[in-house]
């Protein structure tokens, strides 16, 4: 789960990592009086979406009065703002953040990650604050440095220590770097987080360090630990359809193919993803209905898959196991009758009562295309939207 960088902050606060003065403001007058009780010119104008490269996109602007405060915020709000995360469709901006200018020496990037390949804490540091760290990677890698912690032994002295020797910090920052690097470790560990990127993370004029950005994802399937947490979610910056689909417990990512996909199993719903895309067509989603799923969330899933206008013929394919063939078809008969599908639909099924399962299938003379297994499904369902 993502939030906004004015709940991040706000967040940091809490676990003593320093961030600029700011607050948030949902329209122009609010932008106005927080800008007034900041005290001083310049301040920023932020605008505030689930997506990076904001700047770039015209989604913030130095402030140097109060007039240039409201010219900022009326242009922000409302806006549909670019950037190479948003998509081609972009995201309307209901939100500010205004926070006090900085006087800025020198601009540090820094991030946490879980990396599964070591099962550590990866903590990535570079000099090369401000910039796309995909950018930095792709010419520069050896610019950017990954110190892994053991998450049973915890970050070490001497791993703050290397952390700010590799940023070539002076030493008056140094104690606050390692403090600061400190309690973000303590901040992702308590919250579950999957990433938390600082970028840029600055050094003041005066050597102090301030998170001047601030990006959180938690791992969404600890959120369980974290009621308070979901306080902070924004459904309006996510996709309608997952949004619709976490409602039935459906595992549902919406990608720009035109095959629509109902898989039982993670594993096996990459797989088909992959083997689709390998016979010439491109999955318009990731849908995995569990092991258990129930006839109600195979309609749900159906249901959610037809509201996707790219989607010009479904794939399904189930391995019957804990969800019986026979059950599942059973579900996708009721779902056929309910949702009036008008779009070509591939069945492939194996496993636990597949015999029972396809002649449920049959009896019911749905217009579905029946597969022997996924090579043969995956050249039906691409010979359907082609």
């Amino acid at each position: 789960m993502k939030i906004h960088e004015y709940q991040a902050k706000q967040l940091f606060k809490a676990y003593n990592v320093p961030v600029p003065d700011g607050n948030v403001a949902f329209s122009v007058d609010e932008a106005k009086k927080t800008a007034a009780d900041l005290g001083g010119f310049p301040v920023v104008v932020k605008a505030q979406i689930h997506a990076g490269g904001r700047g770039k996109g015209g989604g913030v602007k130095l402030a140097a009065s109060m007039e240039e405060v409201e010219t900022h915020a009326r242009e922000i709000l409302g806006m549909t703002l670019f950037t190479h995360q948003t998509g081609p469709e972009g995201r309307l901006v209901k939100k500010l953040l205004v926070e006090a200018g900085q006087k800025i020496k020198k601009e540090l990037y820094l991030s946490l990650l879980v990396d599964r390949a070591t099962a550590s804490i990866v903590i990535m540091i570079s000099q090369d604050g401000g910039m796309d760290i995909e950018e930095v990677a792709a010419k520069t890698p050896e610019r950017i440095i990954k110190i892994h912690v053991d998450p049973l032994m915890g970050i070490q002295g001497y791993q703050l220590r290397q952390a700010g020797f590799a940023l070539e910090l002076p030493s008056a920052a140094m104690k606050l770097f390692s403090g600061l690097l400190l309690n973000l470790y303590k901040f992702f560990i308590a919250n579950d987080c999957s990433m938390v990127e600082i970028n840029p993370l600055i050094l003041t004029s005066d050597d102090k360090v301030l998170a001047l950005d601030a990006k959180v994802d938690f791992d969404s399937n600890a959120l369980y630990r974290h009621r308070e947490l979901m306080d902070l979610r924004d459904l309006d910056e996510e996709n309608p359809l997952e949004v619709e689909a976490s409602k039935y417990n459906l595992n549902y990512i919406n990608l720009d193919g035109n095959v629509g996909n109902i898989v039982n199993g993670a594993g096996l719903a990459m797989a088909t993803m992959d083997i689709i895309k390998n016979a010439g067509a491109t999955p318009a989603n990731f849908m995995d209905v569990g092991g258990g799923a129930t006839s109600e969330q195979v309609e749900n899933a159906f249901r959610i898959i037809l509201a996707d206008d790219k989607v010009k013929a479904i794939l399904i394919n189930i391995f019957g196991g804990i969800l019986r063939c026979d059950n599942f078809a059973q579900g996708v008969v009721d779902a056929a009758k309910k949702t009036g599908i008008n779009i070509p639909v591939v069945v492939r099924m194996e496993g636990t009562n597949v015999e029972k399962g396809k002649k449920i299938l049959s009896d019911a003379k749905l217009n579905l295309t029946t597969a022997v297994d996924l090579f043969d499904a995956a050249q039906k369902i691409a010979a359907a939207v082609n």
